[in-house]
């Protein structure tokens, strides 16, 4: 059996290689983009992803637009926001 890492989890592929600050980014990273999210049709924890911000979900077989690294960006967040009070405004 291989070697198990204690605290570098999904970095250890990576050895020594690269500096301990790198690797930590890139660990957060790499987390983010294994992860499953929940659908926001269907409503099951079960997206996953495809390509660079392409994301699908393995139950309904949607296929959404994402980030590169995680289903929602803060960007994405603020323009939601944006456009729910928008359209807010534009009711009254």
């Amino acid at each position: 059996m291989g070697k198990h890492t204690k605290k570098v989890h999904i970095t250890g592929k990576y050895g020594t290689r690269y500096g301990a600050s790198l690797r930590k980014q890139i660990k957060k990273i790499e987390i983010t983009q294994h992860a499953k999210y929940s659908c926001q049709f269907c409503g099951k924890d079960s997206v996953k992803r495809q390509a660079v911000g392409i994301w699908k979900c393995a139950a309904c077989r949607k296929v959404m637009a994402g980030g590169a690294y995680t289903m929602n960006t803060p960007a994405a967040a603020t323009v939601r926001s944006n456009i729910r009070r928008l359209r807010e405004i534009a009711e009254h």
